[in-house]
């Protein structure tokens, strides 16, 4: 599966997971939820999962499919209970791009989708450094920037006014549009 964007992040916090095996990472949830929590990597991967083979769409003209699993994003979000002001899914990532950490953001309802997930694996091995690990999202009817990968904390926002930018996401405050579909 082809890589692109950041294929190996240099930050320091990003280097010392990698060279522990991820075994110290964590998955925040957080914002506007009734239950803020985290989740390591194991605790994950015991999570109901997801297999589905994809085509990526990249807005600089290729694609590929891949073979994806995971966790569906809808049970996580389930589990910590979405207060009703949360308009916007905002997901902070551990890879700088130009001068701050990349996000990127979507819709409720995009969260929801049943093959939106958070993907450990790709084509039946641990998703590899250069595609995203510990943990990426997969937003299928999204283009592949709206798919961010290297993954810290999952937020719950009314407005992404005030995140980065204020556009929703690392490349839509670069001028690229926000939603992003396909």
């Amino acid at each position: 599966f082809r890589a692109n964007g950041t294929l190996s992040p240099q930050d320091d916090d990003y280097l010392d997971h990698v060279d522990n095996g991820f075994k110290d990472w964590k998955l925040e949830i957080r914002g506007l939820v009734e239950r803020p929590f985290s989740l390591s990597l194991d605790e994950l991967r015991a999570l109901p999962s997801r297999t589905q083979i994809t085509r990526h769409d990249c807005v600089e003209g290729w694609s590929c499919i891949g073979k994806w699993k995971g966790v569906p994003l809808r049970g996580v979000l389930e589990r910590a209970g979405v207060k009703p002001q949360a308009r916007f899914v905002v997901f902070r990532c551990m890879d700088t791009l130009g001068d701050s950490l990349y996000y990127e953001s979507c819709r409720i309802v995009d969260a929801f989708h049943p093959q939106t997930i958070l993907a450990y694996e790709l084509n039946d091995q641990p998703l590899p450094v250069a595609n995203g690990a510990p943990l990426r999202v997969r937003l299928e009817r999204k283009l592949g920037y709206k798919q961010p990968k290297y993954l810290s904390a999952i937020e719950l926002v009314d407005s992404y006014a005030n995140i980065g930018g204020g556009n929703g996401g690392y490349w839509e405050d670069q001028g690229y549009d926000w939603f992003g579909g396909i």
